[in-house]
Parts: C-alpha cells; sequence; structure tokens
C-alpha cells in the first residue's frame, strides 16, 4: 500500500487546498479539530483550534487560533476555492476534558466550550456535521484525504499496538549502565546551567568558552535557524548570534541544542514521532518561561532552563517503554492511571526517580533537581515551590494542547490547589493558554511535508 504524505495542521493554524494526493491530520487534546469537505467541488481543509474565543487583554491576538474567529476564516477560504457551504460535510473530534472535574474545575472545560461555538458556527452557516467524537479525557488524531475526502478519527498513538508484551523491569544495574551508555550533556552546557542559577554570566568568557566546543558550536547555529527558534536573518557565527539574538535568547539555545543531543537517544519509546521529546521538552520551557514573566515568581530563564530538563529521565527508561508500549497504552485507555503510576506498576520506578539520579551524578543546581522530581507532584517539593509548579503547569499544557509528540497523561489531582499556590485561578486559564508562543505548535517538522496555507 502506497502511503501518502501528510501534512500536520499545528494547533492555531488550518489548512485549505483542492484535491490532492495528500492527508492533512492534526493531534488533538483538549484543541478541537474541524476537517471540513466539499465532494462535488473537491476542495476540503482542517482547522486546528486552541480556544473557544479571544479572552485575554494582554496577549497578541491570532484569530486563526480561536473558533470564533479562526473557524469562519478558514471556511471563507474553502468559499473563495469554490466549496459551497450546501455540499460541505464536517467532522469534529477533540475537546478532551483538562482532567476529572469538580465544581471549582468546571471553567476548565475548555474543549467543550470550543466545541459549542464550532457547531453553533456549522449550524448558522448551514454545513452538516457528519461526524462528532469529542470530550473524553484522551487524545486523538484527525484525518483528511484531500483525494477523497474520506475522515478518519483514531486515538493518538494506537498504530503501535502489537498485541501483548512482557516487561522485565530494569534492576539497578541495568539503570547504571544505560546511564554509562548514554552520551551526557556537553560540560560547556551543564556550566552554563549553573551560570543562570547564580547569574554571573560574562558575555565575553561565555562565547570563548563555546567557541572551545565545536560541536556545540554547530549545534547551536543550527537550531538558531530552526523552524523552532528561527529569525528572519541568517546566524552564521557564535557572535553573530550574540550580537543579533542578544545574551539571555543565546544562552538558552546553547542549552537546548545540548538538551537536542541528549534527547534524541530516546526514539520509540515514549516518543510517537521522530524527535517528540525534545519538541515537548522546548515546549515546556516556552510555556514556563511565559508563565513565569507573567506571574513575577521566578526568573524566566531559570523556569525555562527547569522546563528543558523536566522529563531528562525518560531517555533513560525509553527502550523499556517501547517494548511494553501496549501494556502502557492499555494503562491509560482502560484503567485510566497516570503515566508515573503505570511507569511505577510495570517498570517498578519511573522517570523521575531516574531523572533525580541524572541530576545528581551532572551535579544540577538543586532547584532544577527539585523539578526533575516533583513536577508530577509539586506539592511534595517545599523548596522550589514556584518553580516546581510553574513546571508542573506548563508540562500539563503541553500535553494538553500539543499533543501527539509523546505519550504522556499528566495528573490533574488538585489542579485548582496547584493554581492558586502560584496566583492563578481556574476562570483565569485561558488567559494563560493564549500566552503560549504560537512557534511551540508550529515546530513539529517531523510531521511537516507542506507549507501551511
Amino acid at each position: 500500500m502506497i502511503r501518502l504524505p501528510r501534512h500536520h495542521v499545528a494547533s492555531g493554524s488550518y489548512y485549505v487546498g483542492e484535491s490532492q494526493p495528500l492527508v492533512l491530520e492534526a493531534y488533538l487534546g483538549t484543541c478541537v479539530g474541524v476537517a471540513l469537505y466539499d465532494s462535488e467541488a473537491r476542495i476540503g481543509g482542517l482547522s486546528h483550534l486552541l480556544l473557544p474565543e479571544a479572552l485575554s487583554s494582554t496577549s497578541c491576538f491570532e484569530p486563526q487560533k480561536y473558533a470564533a474567529t479562526g473557524l469562519p476564516i478558514c471556511l471563507n477560504d474553502l468559499y473563495k476555492a469554490g466549496a459551497k457551504n450546501s455540499s460541505l460535510k464536517a467532522y469534529i473530534a477533540g475537546g478532551a476534558l483538562v482532567g476529572p472535574l469538580d465544581d471549582r474545575d468546571l471553567a476548565l472545560d475548555i474543549g467543550g466550550r470550543t466545541v459549542d461555538i464550532v457547531q453553533r458556527i456549522l449550524s448558522q452557516s448551514g454545513i452538516s456535521i457528519e461526524r462528532t467524537e469529542t470530550g473524553g479525557f484522551f487524545t486523538c488524531c484527525l484525518s483528511l484525504d484531500l483525494e477523497n475526502g474520506g475522515c478518519d478519527i483514531q486515538p493518538a498513538g494506537e498504530d503501535r499496538l502489537k498485541g501483548h508484551a512482557v516487561v522485565s523491569a530494569p534492576s539497578t544495574i541495568d539503570i547504571e549502565n544505560i546511564i554509562d551508555k548514554l552520551k551526557p550533556i556537553p560540560q560547556v552546557a551543564l556550566k552554563i546551567m549553573r551560570m543562570v542559577e547564580d547569574e554571573n554570566i560574562g558575555i565575553d568568557s561565555l562565547s570563548d568558552e563555546i567557541r572551545r566546543d565545536q560541536v556545540i558550536s554547530a549545534r547551536t547555529l543550527s537550531l538558531c535557524n530552526s523552524a523552532m527558534f528561527g529569525s528572519h536573518k541568517k546566524i552564521e557565527s557564535i557572535d553573530h548570534a550574540l550580537v543579533y539574538l542578544g545574551l539571555n535568547l543565546f544562552i538558552k539555545l546553547i542549552i537546548s541544542a545540548s538538551l537536542n543531543h541528549f534527547y534524541g537517544q530516546s526514539e520509540k519509546g515514549y516518543s510517537l514521532c521522530k524527535g517528540g521529546l525534545f519538541h515537548h521538552a522546548v515546549g515546556s520551557a516556552m510555556i514556563a518561561e511565559a508563565i513565569a514573566d507573567h506571574t513575577r515568581l521566578v526568573r524566566p530563564a531559570v523556569a525555562y532552563t527547569a522546563g528543558l530538563l523536566h522529563d531528562i529521565g525518560k531517555v533513560v527508561l525509553d527502550q523499556y517503554v517501547s517494548s511494553g508500549y501496549p501494556l502502557f497504552y492499555r494503562q491509560f485507555n482502560e484503567q485510566r492511571s497516570q503515566f508515573i503510576e503505570a511507569e511505577r506498576k510495570i517498570l517498578k520506578t519511573d522517570h523521575t526517580e531516574i531523572g533525580g539520579q541524572l541530576a545528581g551524578i551532572w551535579d544540577l543546581p538543586a532547584s532544577l533537581d527539585a523539578v526533575i522530581r516533583h513536577h508530577h507532584c509539586p506539592e511534595a517539593d517545599t523548596e522550589f515551590t514556584d518553580l516546581t509548579h510553574i513546571v508542573y503547569l506548563a508540562d500539563l499544557l503541553m500535553s494538553r494542547f500539543h499533543t501527539g509528540l509523546e505519550l504522556e497523561r499528566l495528573g490533574t489531582a488538585n489542579l485548582a490547589d496547584r493554581l492558586e499556590t502560584i496566583g492563578l485561578q481556574t476562570a483565569k486559564l485561558p488567559d494563560i493558554i493564549d500566552l503560549i508562543p504560537m512557534k511551540v505548535f508550529e515546530a513539529t517538522p517531523q510531521r511537516t511535508t507542506v507549507k501551511n496555507g
């Protein structure tokens, strides 16, 4: 069977096109996807919606990411291309709940409110809704075949299920052997992480240090010009990067480039696509930085670094998750276990415990160690409470609004209390989501085959 090229429609964007051998797809958690196809005009499109409507007065208005404005924009482009509302068929998916909700958390049914707006717009436009699969607690993939209008909605990661798996929990010696074989984070990156903590950063000594490591220099320049961090101007040297990007962004790039190499050693276990762990890490880092800047509780640079590092233990356990994938998948879908619970049940350890071992080996600052160990249960950390809660929230938002990157199900118990710890209320959560940089959603190059419309 010939596999058609696929185009990943990122959150907050849409794609409209004529009949062609191309499958549009959107990975959906709390976001809502709307696939539309006119079989007479042979024109279709897919809109990936982040929020119901614009609520925040502080964020930059980007109409494509809201149901109230983004879906009409997509529909107008369909009409311009020749589609008619009378012959368009719609398929709706996504809108998963953030977690089991109590009375205080009803404001978190963001997906449900997005679905309501989508259905109202389609009804007012006279467009027939053929299929709706929304709500629940799990992620899915909505796909549309532009060649024939075929639409499919499948649980994310289902394609990797192959019968039953038998997994032997790793022993202490097994873990030690894996750690010994891993290519570690370069010393220059570890040094910079410590410099970020104590703020003793000298630009001259920093650039001299980086130039001594040709590999890190090359990786940093490559990431400077990547989809995730790319500027409008080509960055060609370390000095150019320092001058053009500024010290703070340049430091983030060095650390990110080093983590790209480290997370790249994990391929088929936690990751649902190539580079999934790294993209989740960088996305979480960007969101943590935005929350830190908004709350003013911790320095954004520290929050960014903590967000990058929070899941480092997954690289060590990756091969065991890969062999036991069906077991983990069924734990989520049949027993609704949180990921860390499934790790402990199947592997007799979890990525936070193993990540803590790595933090000790690398002599990371105590604040980063705390985040790595406690980001699934932030109240367990009593020393760096604000930072750990911020990374927990960033991790949660990343896993719910940018899905399909990795196998993860983050607990939402006591979510309202955890938000209050850093001065946030559940009713204001959409405003925090609105702060997420759009580059977080755009940077999944392994899935993108055609430029977005």
